[in-house]
């Protein structure tokens, strides 16, 4: 599941070509794309350890399910959802600029790799469901208000 160029190739599939989210390294870059993904790279970053300890995100997904993660600079996190605050917990890790989450829903594990994005906090990730392409993330970092 760490193979960067492979989960930059997967976002990038769905985020730019407009099709249904694919299977990492199932489908390879032809010399046309090569080009719009360079562009589309240069508009991503890595991120750095201090973004993400002790932050509060908002995660949104294509169905609408929409939570709350409070990442802890342990590598834990709590997710609540946004509404009726129904906890769950999980844990993450950064590894290579990449942030890689794992939460735990019953007898359910979702994993996710979130990719930074440059220019506004909002990133994407794609979600496996107990190691099933699952969906399409959004998350947006808030920030704390002095």
């Amino acid at each position: 599941m760490k193979n960067k160029t492979a989960i930059l190739q997967q976002l990038f599939f769905r985020e730019t070509q407009g099709r249904p989210i694919i299977e990492r390294g199932s489908q390879s870059l032809t010399d046309i794309q090569i080009e719009q993904y360079d562009k589309w790279l240069s508009e991503k970053r890595d991120f750095l350890v201090e973004e993400i300890d002790a932050s509060t995100w908002i995660k949104s997904c294509t169905a609408g399910y929409i939570t709350e993660l409070i990442f802890k600079a342990t590598g834990s996190l709590t997710e609540f959802t946004l509404f009726d605050r129904l906890k769950t917990v999980g844990h993450w890790e950064l590894v290579d600029g990449l942030l890689y989450v794992s939460i735990f829903k019953g007898e359910n594990q979702y994993d996710f790799v979130v990719v930074a994005n440059s220019c506004i906090n909002i990133h994407s990730a794609i979600e496996y469901k107990n190691d099933e392409l699952h969906s399409y993330l959004k998350l947006a970092q808030t920030r704390i208000v002095d």
